[in-house]
């Protein structure tokens, strides 16, 4: 590694080249994202939180947590024209939560569009949370919705991440959200290297068989997000980078989206910039929504690689 390599994101304000760094400005809340905990039913090759069955350094979010900021979403959708954020969940797996139904359900009847991020193996299909998951799709249709992680269209790559057996217990969970008519999407990955549209061809020719409905040529309903190696050379972002890739500063995650952890041991919850930094103290934006809406700086290799390169989007 040389010197220069060595310095990358080292600076919130300049790159290792001495280059201005982009920033991202905060326009409008469209999503607010509550993590609901790090424990997981599984333990990931390449999770890029690290949730496993015993990681829970970011605690389990509570209900009462949880009303308290979509009493404050509410404030702050009535200042910018009424209309509420989406809310999601992500984790960890989020039907590890004990309050994730009561979650949701808050959420809901308060008007908010819900998204679940979930494996959608054991946890979500345990008998009562299947039955409380019926009868909110029953009171609230498509306001609520699933993204299920399928990690690739073939057995063998999908459990090479996630574990033997794995893709069968997803299938199965994926087969029931489905049967029973709920809203929904995939979060697939480039693990293969195959071209995207092969990629999204081998899921078609997959949901075919299985009679699931899902429109894969739809990049916000097949979500194929790009691998984030920590220890890859990855290109810092600078101001000039928008012009040469043409893109929109306002199109990046952190310009409409924040996301609530509960720290273990904390004496409250916090806001971060995004769903892919819970843990580096400088995307920690405050204890309220309200102080979290700030510039971020794009100072971490994730800013590049999964947004600004990668071009992914974990809204609905």
């Amino acid at each position: 590694m040389n010197h220069t390599t060595s310095l990358k994101f080292s600076h919130p304000d300049v790159t290792a080249k001495g280059e201005p760094r982009a920033s991202v400005s905060f326009r409008r809340l469209e999503t607010l994202w509550i993590n609901t905990g790090t424990l997981c039913n599984i333990e990931c090759a390449n999770c890029y939180i690290h949730s496993s069955p015993t990681e829970d350094r970011l605690t389990y979010f509570t209900a009462a947590d949880a009303a308290q900021l979509y009493d404050e979403a509410a404030v702050l959708a009535a200042e910018d024209g009424g209309r509420l954020p989406e809310i999601g969940f992500t984790g960890g797996e989020p039907f590890m939560n004990p309050d994730i139904l009561e979650m949701g359900e808050d959420a809901l009847t308060r008007g908010h569009e819900v998204l679940i991020l979930t494996n959608a193996m054991q946890p979500m299909m345990r008998p009562k949370v299947k039955q409380g998951l019926l009868a909110l799709r029953d009171k609230f249709g498509d306001a609520l919705k699933f993204r299920v992680s399928l990690d690739h269209h073939t057995r063998a790559l999908h459990d090479a991440e996630r574990g033997a057996g794995s893709f069968a217990k997803a299938m199965e969970g994926l087969c029931w959200l489905s049967t029973n008519g709920f809203s929904l999407s995939i979060a697939g990955r480039t693990i293969s290297g195959e071209p995207e549209a092969e990629e999204r061809a081998g899921y078609a020719a997959l949901f075919a068989r299985e009679n699931i409905e899902i429109a894969t040529a739809d990049p916000a309903t097949l979500v194929l997000f790009p691998e984030m190696d920590e220890k890859a050379d990855v290109p810092e972002i600078t101001t000039a980078c928008w012009d040469i890739l043409h893109k929109d500063a306002a199109s990046m995650m952190c310009a409409t989206s924040r996301m609530a952890v509960k720290r273990k041991g904390a004496p409250a919850p916090a806001i971060v910039a995004c769903t892919l930094l819970p843990d580096d103290p400088q995307f920690e934006m405050g204890r309220t929504i309200r102080e979290s809406l700030m510039p971020v700086k794009l100072n971490h290799r994730h800013c590049a690689t999964f947004c600004v390169l990668g071009g992914a989007s974990c809204s609905a």
